[in-house]
């Protein structure tokens, strides 16, 4: 960053911190958006300033809203009787693209991942719990088919089979060792439709 202004230096190691940016790209996102009209680029800064203060969790599914409860929780017309656990917000907009799932939702924040220091108190675990009610038939776990995702579905089908809901797990229609997000409408549709209890 020697042979850039101080300024300049400054934007394109805060883009670099950005996942999946590294310094090459980070240099050529900075003269992209230095080379914009201003307006542009203003609109860019307020919108990522807007953002971050309109955007909270849902106090219900703990998915990102801008208000509370968000869209799905407070729509009167989705199916109370069973809740899909996913990993991440994320997740959420890859179910919803499939438009074969009218359920409820329940974002955990994450999965278990000793390696990385997180443990089932840093889910939103507590949370889904306190939604289990004699409403509730079904819960079904859109974990990621991989390692974390397959120690967190198990874990909570642990604690959940006891309170007599019934349990499901996604088909493998989702290759194992993939994401969520990455899949497409189509494979996530039959890994839905093709769900199993656990």
């Amino acid at each position: 960053m020697l042979y850039y202004t101080p300024s300049v230096a400054r934007l394109i190691e805060e883009l670099a911190k950005l996942p999946g940016i590294g310094p090459r790209t980070a240099q050529r996102l900075a003269f992209h958006l230095l080379n914009q009209p201003k307006e542009r680029a203003m609109a860019l800064a307020q919108a990522i300033v807007d953002a971050r203060e309109k955007v909270g969790y849902c106090s219900i599914c703990c998915n990102l809203t801008d208000e509370d409860p968000c869209q799905i929780c407070s729509d009167i017309k989705r199916d109370r009787s069973i809740i899909c656990v996913v990993e991440e917000p994320k997740d959420v907009i890859a179910m919803e693209k499939t438009r074969e799932y009218r359920g409820l939702y329940h974002v955990l924040q994450g999965a278990i991942s000793p390696m990385d220091g997180v443990g089932p108190d840093d889910l939103k675990i507590r949370e889904l719990l306190q939604r289990i009610n004699e409403e509730v038939e079904e819960v079904v776990l859109a974990t990621n088919p991989n390692v974390n995702g397959e120690a967190t579905a198990l874990y909570l089908a642990k604690i959940l089979k006891p309170l007599g809901v019934k349990v499901t797990r996604l088909a493998h229609g989702i290759p194992v060792g993939g994401d969520i997000e990455f899949a497409d409408e189509a494979t996530l549709a039959r890994a839905f439709l093709g769900r199993r209890e656990i």
